[in-house]
């Protein structure tokens, strides 16, 4: 599944380290997010933090119109607000804004605790500059003054968010959901023909259906096959046997049915005692 908090996370961490072009001995905000993110093409060699937010929800597979795509940290500010996905908590995958209004300085956050947020924020340095030379890991205090706050891009299966009061949505419909007892019936008895329980002729009268019910069944069948090819192999065994002593017809069929009994009678008891 693409375009998850996971996928933004991974993409804006894996740029760590990235710096930007260099001219006269000095940064120059040139760098390879502007060309990449469609419509921001104009943002280079201008301050590129937001592009860079902008270019990793792009390359984490986020759908178009699921988050903002400015190099303006007050633009994009405005279109968290606007789409309702905006907390004073941090989230993972949340895009952290900094400064008055939310306008000064961006990142993407990829951690938090209780005291600390942990971002990956494009043209910054060492200090955590609004203007620095490349993207870097970064460690804030939740509570100072220029965290402003955060936009929830709307990921599949929610956010991990510290918002006490942030509900994650419900999209996501149940496979299961709706199915009833006799879709399953309809399923595995009729489409995949097999058997009902011999003790349920039809679903009306296994109201309590359960998959063992197929299994014992199976049993069930399985031991009576074992007591007739048993009854069946006694007497031949006893045929065998009276036929080799010259015996008259009456005394062999008496000796073939007392072993066809007998099997039957020791079949039965096994079967009843496993079956208990």
């Amino acid at each position: 599944m693409a375009g998850t908090a996971a996928d933004v996370v991974r993409v804006s961490k894996a740029e760590v380290g990235y710096r930007e072009g260099s001219s006269g001995g000095h940064w120059n905000n040139k760098q390879k997010y502007s060309a990449a993110v469609p419509g921001l093409e104009w943002s280079d060699y201008q301050a590129w933090c937001c592009t860079f937010t902008s270019w990793c929800f792009q390359q984490a597979g986020l759908p178009k119109g699921s988050y903002p795509v400015t190099a303006s940290c007050a633009l994009a500010t405005a279109w968290w607000k606007k789409a309702g996905r905006w907390s004073e908590y941090p989230a993972v995958g949340a895009q952290v804004l900094f400064g008055s209004g939310g306008g000064s300085h961006t990142g993407i956050v990829y951690d938090f605790d209780a005291t600390y947020i942990y971002t990956v924020e494009g043209n910054t340095n060492s200090s955590g500059s609004a203007e620095g030379d490349g993207v870097y890991l970064k460690k804030r205090a939740r509570r100072d003054a220029y965290v402003y706050g955060y936009g929830y891009p709307e990921y599949p299966g929610g956010i991990k968010s510290a918002d006490p009061n942030w509900k994650n949505p419900t999209t996501e419909e149940d496979p299961m959901a709706g199915i009833t007892k006799q879709d399953i019936f309809d399923a595995v008895w009729k489409t995949d023909a097999i058997g009902a329980p011999a003790d349920a002729a039809d679903f009306k009268t296994n109201r309590t259906w359960q998959a063992q019910s197929i299994l014992k069944d199976v049993q069930v069948r399985v031991r009576r096959l074992d007591a007739t090819v048993t009854a069946q192999s006694a007497a031949i065994t006893a045929l065998a046997g009276q036929v080799g002593k010259g015996a008259d017809t009456a005394t062999v069929v008496a000796a073939v049915q007392k072993a066809i009994a007998d099997a039957v009678i020791k079949v039965d008891v096994d079967i009843n005692s496993k079956e208990g």
